[in-house]
């Protein structure tokens, strides 16, 4: 006879939530291996002492790594998933009844902290993945790739020589000198050359690193693949290291 499911959305009393997630489960796991116990200390001194309790620290960048391992950056959606995953809530400390943090409170708490939080717990967690034997160093594999500066080529401008009163904040000019002059006989034999895009152009201007720098966001530079426009990018540099085969999570850094 054929069987077909019939749901009766009832409450259900006798609930626990340690016995429905496996124990070979990835967050279950994870949650027993790092010690995140060392951020109440770190983190301390961004309190007060009196007002409302504020979201736990480690609850806090336990969300950032699931947003991470999940590939979710939005904290809207974070909290979605989250609310549908048990093992994520396993991983939170949280049970099934009880209300998530809202997604304005992540925003909010990720201003408070400042840069150096972040690097001393990946430093940290880093140091615990190798003491566990997480992380080897036997084969490295690094790939880089450009992503897109939210900054306009109109922002480029050119750099200053270094002179005694040249402000300190100013972007000079860093390059050898032959190099400079290398890029300045390259610029003007493409603007001589005919039918060269741009080259008759009144406002046209060929951008280098070496002689531009932009004033909105210094970290951006212009970059050129076969096919494709000018752009400002940032280079995305990504190390992994591994023994074996590698089915551990890697270590990514912006630079």
């Amino acid at each position: 006879m054929q069987g077909k499911k019939q749901f009766t959305d009832k409450e259900v009393t006798h609930f626990r939530l340690s016995e429905r997630v496996p124990v070979h489960n990835f967050y279950r796991r994870l949650a027993k291996l790092i010690d995140w116990h060392f951020l109440y200390q770190e983190t301390k001194t961004l309190y007060s002492h009196t007002g409302q309790p504020s979201l736990d620290p480690v609850v806090f960048f336990e969300l950032l790594l699931v947003g991470r391992l999940e590939n979710l950056v939005s904290d809207r959606r974070l909290m979605e998933h989250c609310a549908l995953r048990l093992d994520i809530l396993y991983f939170l400390g949280y049970e099934v009844d009880e209300e998530l943090p809202w997604h304005s409170t992540i925003s909010r708490t990720r201003q408070l902290y400042p840069a150096q939080v972040f690097e001393h717990l990946f430093d940290h967690v880093f140091a615990q993945c190798v003491v566990l034997g997480l992380v080897a160093g036997d084969m490295q594999a690094v790939d880089s790739t450009p992503v897109k500066a939210n900054v306009s080529l109109e922002s480029m401008q050119p750099k200053q020589l270094a002179m005694a009163d040249t402000p300190a904040s100013a972007a000079v000019l860093t390059a050898p000198a032959h190099q400079l002059r290398n890029e300045a006989a390259r610029q003007a034999k493409r603007q001589k050359t005919p039918g060269a895009l741009g080259a008759t152009h009144t406002q046209a201007r060929l951008l280098s690193n070496k002689t531009h720098n932009s004033l909105t966001n210094s970290a951006a530079r212009v970059s050129i693949k076969p096919g494709k426009a000018r752009a400002l990018n940032y280079l995305c540099s990504l190390v992994c290291g591994y023994r074996g085969r590698c089915d551990q999570p890697c270590a990514g850094r912006l630079r």
